[in-house]
């Protein structure tokens, strides 16, 4: 095979394996979305999932940057919760979705956005090594309580301790303003105020609403992999 050949086999592999990086939430970590992320790939997509909890909202959105950086296409890259913060401080996205998540402007935070009344706020308790953490006997009920009762389970033992400071990091760039942007808020979350999401929602290009609880990549995950693929 020529060299010219090899490049454009290259080119077509590339465009037939779509890039697609998935952000996680406060007290979770990668390996939730192991449901989408198999959906995803039983389609052909190339999945990275960085983990957070790196410090800062601005350590957490560099270690985003980076798996975005090392994609071979342009990627889709999802954001769900507090990850919606972490993607809008980002370059080089071909689409971002939201999912269930914040869509902070510059110069707001999570803790802004959700205010002191945010469902999960009653729910959140002091680690003893510090941090904060969401007790199990609550979690099923608050992230998961659409799910699957294995899935649930499996979800909840994955939690872990959230350092402070994260959520109320202050975003520098509004990515949502310059790319393409989609909304898929959740109408049973009880994580996360739906009505807060209807009105962020309205900051992304287009939008659409879910029967679902606050983990859809959970619960919904093919749905949600033919979402982050249609874009």
């Amino acid at each position: 095979m020529s060299e010219t050949a090899r490049r454009i086999c290259g080119v077509l592999t590339a465009m037939d394996s779509p890039d697609v990086v998935l952000v996680h939430g406060l007290y979770h970590q990668p390996a939730h979305f192991q449901p989408l992320a198999e959906a995803l790939r039983r389609r052909g997509a190339s999945v990275r999932s960085p983990r957070l909890h790196r410090g800062s909202l601005a350590a957490d959105t560099a270690a985003v940057q980076r798996a975005i950086d090392l994609s071979v296409t342009t990627p889709v890259v999802v954001g769900h919760s507090y990850g919606g913060a972490v993607i809008s401080g980002v370059n080089g996205a071909g689409a971002l979705l939201y999912l269930a998540a914040f869509v902070p402007d510059a110069g707001e935070s999570c803790a802004v956005l959700g205010g002191p009344d945010a469902p999960v706020n009653a729910w959140v308790r002091p680690h003893p090594r510090g941090g904060t953490f969401i007790p199990p006997d609550v979690a099923t009920d608050l992230f998961y309580a659409d799910c699957h009762p294995r899935a649930a389970e499996r979800a909840t033992s994955l939690l872990v301790p959230q350092a402070s400071g994260h959520g109320r990091g202050v975003v520098q760039r509004a990515a949502w303003r310059y790319v393409r942007s989609h909304y898929v808020g959740s109408t049973e979350d009880r994580a996360m105020s739906p009505e807060l999401q209807r009105q962020l929602a309205r900051r992304c290009t287009s939008s659409q609403v879910i029967t679902a609880g606050h983990s859809p990549y959970i619960s919904r995950p093919d749905d949600i992999a033919d979402i982050v693929l249609g874009l």
